[in-house]
């Protein structure tokens, strides 16, 4: 954690100097705040790379991304989707595909429900109605991702911002970890891993949506039929980058404060508050930022074993899908088949099996490198 953020904290005070003058030049006479940061922050991004999501999601329509990323699980896994129309489904938004393997053997049945409707909980998820397993079996897994997207209008497909069709990608890449499951047991079948390795697989195949050889593919103007404009795929890779200083910092610093707080041997009648003052003063928390989640309702701390001292987690799991993915790109191949079938078989395939480090280095190689993660946020030449 240490060493992320010496680097995002110094490209942090960089962007923090860049919104300063966009305030000075506005003839603002005043001192950058945090609840100032993401106004300016917005304003500053919008006129470096002129980039809005009502110019995106045209060439993005739901159906459009669903076939990106069943190509994708194809080249990378073998595995393709055969549309289901005989299956009763809980609604009729929900669709149904087999997913069938390279040898036509049925491997799952994936269920995709993608609109918000009332009654519906918010948000996306992945959950495994049946899990793979071998013990009783073989018994083929079910997959359903959620997610809440608004449908279109009368007539009109339902079109979906980027972070929408990260969300989908991120959703479908945990649907793959529980589809391609090929374990004995169920308790250590599919995305029944450590916290933090369960996010790899869903992090990581979130790289091949903005890949410029998918976006060419299948981001299509949903009227047209015309691809994305090579120009605007540039601004979005650009813009990528963009706050990254202010993204990293404020989550580091939460996550060093979970950390501090339960090495705490003896914490007595602590007062939280000061600590979390103490704590920030004493790894240099830029005054312009504050924590993505302060003290008093910073949930994880004490919402349960499976959290407590482990919000770094999250970033972890990032620094372990940007090395993975360095893998094809040091390949020169973003499908290479030797690095695709040894991803398969140590991190999609796997369940708990094996320790994550040795399923990690089995694939990779290594141990993963956090040089990776500072690379990807444009970090690495930050101090």
């Amino acid at each position: 954690m240490r060493r992320v953020w010496a680097p995002a904290r110094a490209q942090a005070l960089r962007e923090a100097e860049a919104l300063q003058d966009m305030i000075a030049a506005e003839g603002g006479n005043f001192a950058l705040k945090p609840w100032d940061w993401r106004y300016y922050a917005e304003k500053r991004r919008k006129a470096l790379f002129d980039v809005d999501d009502s110019e995106v999601r045209p060439y993005l329509p739901l159906d459009g991304v669903i076939a990106a990323a069943f190509e994708v699980a194809r080249r990378l896994f073998g595995v393709a989707f055969v549309a289901r129309n005989d299956i009763a489904l809980p609604h009729p938004d929900a669709r149904a595909w087999t997913a069938v393997g390279p040898d036509g053997a049925p491997v799952a049945l994936f269920i995709g429900d993608y609109f918000a409707r009332a009654g519906k909980r918010s948000g996306a998820w992945m959950s495994a109605l049946r899990d793979q397993q071998k013990l009783d079996g073989p018994v083929l897994p079910i997959v359903v991702n959620v997610m809440g997207f608004a449908p279109g209008g009368p007539g009109e497909p339902c079109l979906l911002g980027l972070d929408e069709a990260r969300t989908l990608f991120h959703e479908f890449g945990h649907a793959l970890h529980g589809m391609l499951s090929d374990v004995t047991y169920p308790q250590l079948s599919g995305t029944n891993v450590r916290r933090d390795f369960v996010e790899l697989p869903s992090q990581l195949f979130e790289h091949w949506l903005e890949r410029p050889e998918t976006l060419r593919r299948f981001a299509r103007h949903h009227r047209t039929g015309g691809p994305m404009p090579a120009a605007l795929i540039e601004r979005l890779a650009a813009a990528r980058r963009f706050n990254q200083g202010f993204a990293t910092v404020e989550f580091v610093a939460a996550a060093l404060f979970d950390l501090e707080l339960h090495l705490v041997a003896e914490p007595g009648a602590i007062d939280v508050a000061d600590f979390e003052r103490r704590t920030l003063a004493a790894i240099g928390m830029p005054a312009a930022i504050a924590t993505r989640h302060s003290a008093p309702h910073f949930q994880h701390v004490f919402s349960g074993d499976g959290y407590a001292a482990g919000y770094y987690s999250y970033l972890w799991s990032e620094v372990l899908d940007a090395d993975a993915f360095e893998a094809f790109e040091e390949a020169g191949d973003d499908f290479d088949p030797g690095l695709a079938e040894r991803l398969k078989r140590f991190v999609y395939a796997a369940g708990d099996v094996r320790p994550p480090d040795e399923a990690y280095r089995a694939f990779r190689g290594r141990d993963p490198s956090p040089d990776a993660l500072l690379r990807k946020r444009g970090l690495a030449a930050a101090v």
